[in-house]
Order: C-alpha cells, then structure tokens, then sequence
C-alpha cells in the first residue's frame, strides 16, 4: 500500500513539474503568435507614383532596390481578384489562412511523384513568404502556416488580397499588379481586360521561367487554361471568353507616363516611396507641355534652349501644369534643370509691387508725373530699355512700358530695405544679401527669384482683390499647394492689415493691362486675348526673358532663356516669353475681369496734366476726376502749375509796370524743371515752354533757366580708358529753356569754353572732386559739384 501511495505521489509530482514549464512554454508561444507578424508587413523599398487630380499617372520613379514596385494599393480590380482566387486559391474565402484538403492533397501527390510538385500554399500563405523572402524549407512552410492563420485575424480577406497583388513578382523587376499594368499593358490596373487580369494572375506563379520576352507560349497556354476555366464555371460569357483568347500578349514593357517630370522628379526627392496625387490636371498640363515644345522649336533657332511655365488656378490656390522645362528626356541643354524652382535675374518683373505698394501708402497716384531722364545716383546709372528718356511720363505708363529711370527714383522714395522686407513678406524666398548689398537694383533685376515665388506672388494679389470683392475682408492664404488636397482653398485667418489693400491692387492691374511695348511687342495685335494684367522682364545680358498673367481664375507664369545662364540677342520677356504666356492664356477657360472694389476707393480731383491732386493754380479745364486709394487724398497736390503774367499775345511774360502796350493776361501755365522739359518737349508737342520776359521787364525770374541733366549733383562718375590706353571723357549736357542762349562752361577755376543750341561738353577731369559752373548770356548760372573716381 505504501509503495503505490508513493508511486502516485512522484507521477503527480511530474505532472506538476510538467505543468509548471509547459504555462511558461504556452504564454511565450501565445505571445510570439500574438506579435509574430511584422509591422508593417513588408519592409521594401517603393517607387515613388505621381498622380494627377484625377488619380491618373503623371509618372514614377524606380524604386530604392532598382525595382518597379508601386506602394501598396488600397483595392484590387474585381476582375484580377476572381481570376487570381480562380488560378491560386479557390477556397479562399472560407479557410483561416490554410487548407488543410490542400494540404493533404499536396502531400499525396509528392509522395506519388517522390518530389515537390505542390505546395498547398494558399493567397495569405503565398503574402507570408513574399514578405519574409526565406528559403523554402519544411520549417519554414510550417512557420508560413502559422504566420498565416495570424494575418487572416488582423487583416480582411480584401486587404490579404490587397497585399499579395502589391507584392507578387511580375517578371523582370516588375512587382505587384499596378507597376504591372503600366508596364506590361500601358493603362492603370483598374481598366484591365480580362485577357490581362488572367495574365498578371498566372504571371506570379512561375515569373522566371514565365515572360513576355521569353517563353510566350507557356505564358499564353497558361492564361487560356485559367480563362477556359472561367468560361466553364460560366463566370464569362461566350463572348467575352472569345474577345479575351483572341488577344495577344505585349511583345515588350511600355515606358511609363513622363507628364510633368520636374514635378515628379521633386516629389521624389521629398517624398520618395509613396503614392503621391497631385493638384495637376493632366489634359492641361498635355496641352500646355505641346505649346512650350511648339515654341521651343521657333526660339531654338536663335539658340534660345529652355521654357518654363507655371499655372496656378487662382480660386483652388493649386497648381494645375508644373512645367518645369522642356525635353526631359533629353540629356542636352540641361532640360532637367527645374527652372520653377532655380533662382534667375529677375528683370523688370518686381515693379508692380513697388507700384501697388506705393499706391497703397498713399505716395503715388495712377497719372502722376515721375522723372525720366539720365540719372547718376553715386555712380549707378540706370537707362530704360530703349535708351530713349521722356523727360516726364505718368506713373501708370511707366509700369505699362517698364520704364526703368522712374522706378529707379521711386524705390529710393520708398526705401531699399522697405521694399526688400515686404517682397519677403510677398513669398520672395531667394533674397539671400542685404538690402543695402542690392540698393537700387533691386528693382531692375540685381536680386535672383523664382518663377514658382514670383507667379505665387502675382496670383496672392488676384486672390486678395477676390476676397475683398467677395467678402469686403481679407485672408491670410495658405501657401499655393501642389499635393491635391480638398481643403488646399481654404483660408487660414481672417487679416486686417494684408500686405496690398484691394484698391491698390485694382489700380496696379489695370495699369497692367494696357502694358503695350511696342519697340518689342503690340498684344493688341495678338487674336482672341482675353483681358489679363501682364508684366514682362529680361534681364542684363538678355539672359532671361520673363512674362507672368493673372486675371480672377488663372495666373500664368513663363521663362524663356537657356539654363546655362547663355544670352542671346533678341531674348527679352515680350518677345519670347510673353508670347508664350498669351498662347497659354488662350488655351485656358476665358474669366471676367475682376470688379473694382469701390469700398476700398474714393473719387478725388486730379490735374491732368501733372497727375497730382489739384493745387489752387490748376485751371478748371485741367482737372478730371479719379479712382484713387484712401491714403492718395494725403499725397501732395499739384505744384507744376504757376500762376504768371503774360502779354496779350502770349509771347512774353510782364508785370503791370512794364507791360505797356503789350497789355498783361493773368493765367496758369505747367511748367516743368527745365531738365524734365528737355526731353518732354520732344515727345509732346503741345508743350509751351514759359516765354521770355519782354525787353521793357526787368526780371526777378524765380524759375530755373538752366537744369544739368548730367551727371547730377554730387554724383561719382568713373572714366574708363579707352582701347588704345588714352584717358577717355565724359559727356556733360545741360537743358535750357532757351537753347538759342549761349552758355559758357566753367570747370573749377578754368573757361573752358561755350555752346549753343546743343549744350553738350566733353570734358576729361582728372581724379578727384570738381565743381562745374556754366553761364548764360542773362547771367544766369547753375553749379554741380561731382568726384571722379
């Protein structure tokens, strides 16, 4: 009795033992069964796929591991699910990851034919050995069993199938069904046929020995069995089973869609390896791609080599074509540069802002008088384009004909560092020096920009004068967006001080939509040009040539020029790359003109003749009333109207005790500064100069006779040496009323000589400060000091 007690108490010690490691073994075996599956799942390298708004292809870049394996897509055509469930796995979507008939078929018919001629593996046990990528081993079937049963608890049958399409080799270095599809068949995975479904479904099994360029019969006998298999269980038709025998397999893999590759090529620098869909509008981009290839091939002739365009849709705030150059394909001219994205000399193509800048403080008005005439400010000597000066033209017409000498002086008006801070604020982002390192050719072209910053800038405007229309306020907008999102539109936060007000904004695009340079381009000449405010630039050297439009809808931005930094004669912005930008605007939807927001307006009197407020010396017949912004009722009024006595005739001007029997006429004449009148005179001859006082007056005559029109006081000039060594000479020219007086010039103490009717000198100072003194035969006289350097 006392053995069998003890017996039964050393079994029952054993089993304890046994169930005191076996709880330990189970808990570990449950945890790794818990956490056996990876996260995420497959640990690859994908392409990067760039889609268009529509979801359609715009192109691809090849994958870190040099293979074409698109991330993993969200849903598997219907067609390619039954024609894989049908080819790989019947019972899919009853069993738990295995099959256990399958299992035992597989292991009959390996015994019988005394090696491996199945596997018994079904879809999700196929989607465990495509991500672990193991030798295939008993073990590590056994492992894909288990692992198996795991995906099919976390995963749906749909997102196992999901996984397996994305992943299962296609031949070559092809994975997955949408790389596949693009390769092979040209067309995204969605509009397979079911030749091609039947095709990518039998593909995986056997992707080596199975190819397009290899094989082929293999292939093709195997996708007709899986079709005849369908067409049996009659999930085709007659029909359909015929269309589908009767098509053929592609001979070679096509290339993939190249729309828009500066773009793709940049998504793929900052977002490698994903699905990226994008605000472009593909059938826009085709269309405007054909029209930068179309003048390509005009401007090549001059050896003109790149173009690059941007269209933003001003109410989405999104990019619809992002052509960042033409040719990608091509290794020349470096076409694969993105010109949207490199900074170039901008031109003339900043000066609306200073404009409406200007406008909005109040310190401009759309007609008022500014300067154009030779200036020298400490030894920068800006000209206009067409070297020709008007002495003095309205500020609206400066903008319209990109005169350089009147922005030049008002930038210096308005401050360097003042305009240089708000182009910043603006979204200039390659403002890289100092203010004071740009100075005052800041506004011609010194500083570098970016078509991509400059069109945001032009389009943030439009979206401005919208919002004010629109809402009477204004928004803070988030940047223009090229990752498709619908709430890319949206504002951010209401703003009281935006940075242009609408009312400037309205004055400085209707100035730009009679900009008209006729020395290079009329666009009234152009057919069927909707209404748009345009601005153009070109750089020094003729090395960029720019144009940026924008109306209510659209804004289109454009470069012309050649990557490198090459010039060529004849590349100016109205020429090249306005041109293009009208072709652009008259393939897009036409769009009314923007309504100008009376609110942010007033009326106001203005002289005519001088654009400033009306001064108490402006005559009645001089003033017209004008839309101005609220701060132009502070800007001064018009003092280019004086009042004079003159004789009955008009010819000489009097006072009362000397007019004798010439009678005396009080009146208001517009005068000019006599160095403004120089050139004035010349483009409008219905200009009259003050007439000279008569014989019998003696003058007290307040107004200047004499004006240098270079250099201007205190400005540093330079002589550079001509080509044979010689000191060379600077040409002095001076304006007077009368060009019939004579004048004599002073240099320092010396008489250097005299001049009649063209008051020009051409003198050679030697280095150092001089002061140059010149009389006329009234005694009157004008001094200049200046420093040669």
């Amino acid at each position: 009795m006392k053995r069998f007690f003890l017996k039964w108490i050393d079994r029952y010690r054993t089993a304890k033992l046994k169930y005191r490691i076996s709880i330990p073994v189970m808990l570990i075996l449950s945890i790794w069964y818990i956490f056996c599956l990876p996260s995420p799942l497959f640990d690859v390298p994908y392409s990067t796929v760039v889609s268009d708004r529509h979801e359609e292809l715009l192109g691809a870049r090849i994958a870190d591991d040099q293979q074409w394996r698109f991330p993993t897509v969200d849903s598997v055509p219907e067609k390619y699910k039954t024609c894989l469930i049908e080819f790989e796995d019947q019972y899919f979507r009853y069993h738990w990851g295995i099959n256990p008939g399958s299992i035992l078929r597989a292991v009959k018919q390996n015994f019988s034919e005394k090696r491996i001629v199945s596997g018994a593996s079904t879809i999700t046990m196929q989607t465990i050995r495509l991500a672990r990528k193991e030798n295939r081993t008993f073990g590590e079937k056994f492992l894909e069993m288990i692992m198996a049963t795991r995906l099919e608890f976390s995963y749906s049958k749909d997102e196992i199938i999901n996984l397996y399409a994305s992943h299962a080799p296609m031949g070559g270095n092809v994975v997955g069904i949408e790389a596949a599809s693009w390769r092979y068949f040209g067309h995204q995975s969605s509009t397979l046929s079911w030749a091609e479904a039947a095709t990518l479904a039998v593909l995986p099994n056997s992707p080596a020995m199975m190819h397009f360029g290899r094989n082929r019969s293999k292939l093709l006998s195997k996708r007709n069995n899986l079709l005849k298999k369908l067409y049996e269980r009659e999930i085709l038709d007659k029909t359909d089973y015929e269309l589908a025998l009767a098509e053929p397999l592609p001979f070679e893999p096509y290339a993939l869609p190249q729309i828009a590759p500066h773009l793709v090529t940049k998504i793929y620098k900052e977002q490698g390896g994903k699905q990226i869909r994008t605000t472009i509008d593909k059938q826009r981009q085709l269309l405007i791609e054909n029209i930068l290839s179309r003048w390509n091939a005009e401007f090549a002739q001059n050896e003109i080599k790149n173009i690059a365009a941007i269209v933003i849709d001003v109410e989405k705030n999104e990019v619809i074509a992002y052509c960042g150059n033409v040719h990608f394909d091509k290794s020349i001219s470096a076409n694969q540069v993105d010109i949207l994205q490199s900074p170039r000399s901008t031109g003339s193509i900043l000066k609306p802002f200073l404009y409406c800048a200007m406008m909005d403080n109040g310190q401009l008005l759309p007609n008022q008088l500014l300067a154009d005439i030779p200036i020298n400010i400490n030894g920068f000597t800006p000209k206009n384009f067409s070297l020709n000066y008007d002495g003095a033209v309205p500020a609206s017409e400066a903008l319209a004909r990109s005169l350089n000498i009147p922005f030049v002086t008002s930038l210096r008006k308005y401050g360097v560092t003042k305009f240089y801070n708000l182009l910043r604020d603006a979204g200039m982002t390659t403002l890289s020096r100092s203010p004071d390192n740009y100075g005052l050719s800041l506004i011609l072209g010194g500083a570098e920009g970016k078509l991509w910053d400059i069109s945001q800038m032009y389009a943030h405007m439009a979206q401005s004068l919208n919002d004010y229309n629109r809402e009477q306020s204004y928004w803070k907008r988030k940047p223009v967006s090229y990752i498709y999102d619908e709430d890319n539109d949206k504002t951010e936060e209401h703003i009281t001080d935006p940075l242009f007000k609408a009312g400037a904004i309205w004055l400085t695009l209707d100035a730009l939509t009679n900009l008209n340079r006729p020395e290079e381009i009329d666009w009234r000449s152009i057919p069927s040009i909707q209404k748009i405010a345009w601005k153009t630039g070109t750089s020094f050297g003729f090395r960029d040539g720019w144009a940026v439009g924008v109306n209510p809808k659209y804004t289109v931005g454009v470069w012309v020029g050649n990557s490198d930094g090459e010039g060529r004669p004849g590349l100016t912005g109205a020429r090249t790359a306005g041109m293009v930008m009208f072709d652009i605007f008259n393939a897009l939807p036409s769009s009314k003109w923007f309504t100008a927001p009376i609110r942010d307006l007033v009326k106001t009197e203005v002289c005519r003749e001088s654009g400033f407020l009306t001064g108490v010396n402006c005559p009645e017949s001089s003033k017209d009333t004008l839309w101005v912004t609220k701060k132009a009722l502070e800007a001064p009024v018009c003092s280019y109207h004086i009042k004079v006595n003159v004789s009955e005739d008009f010819k000489y001007r009097v006072y009362e005790d000397c007019a004798g029997g010439r009678g005396i006429v009080q009146t208001s004449w517009f005068v000019l500064p006599a160095s403004w009148e120089w050139f004035y005179k010349e483009h409008h001859p219905s200009y009259r100069s003050l007439p000279p006082f008569s014989p019998e007056c003696q003058a007290d005559d307040n107004t200047k006779v004499m004006e240098f029109i270079y250099p201007v006081n205190n400005a540093v000039v330079s002589i550079p040496k001509q080509l044979d060594g010689t000191q060379g000479r600077i040409i002095f020219e001076l304006a007077h009323r009368n060009p019939q007086s004579k004048v004599f010039w002073h240099l320092d103490e010396d008489y250097i000589g005299e001049t009649q009717n063209f008051h020009k000198k051409e003198l050679s100072p030697l280095k150092g400060n001089h002061r140059l003194t010149v009389v006329d035969e009234a005694g009157n006289s004008v001094s200049i000091r200046f420093i040669v350097k």
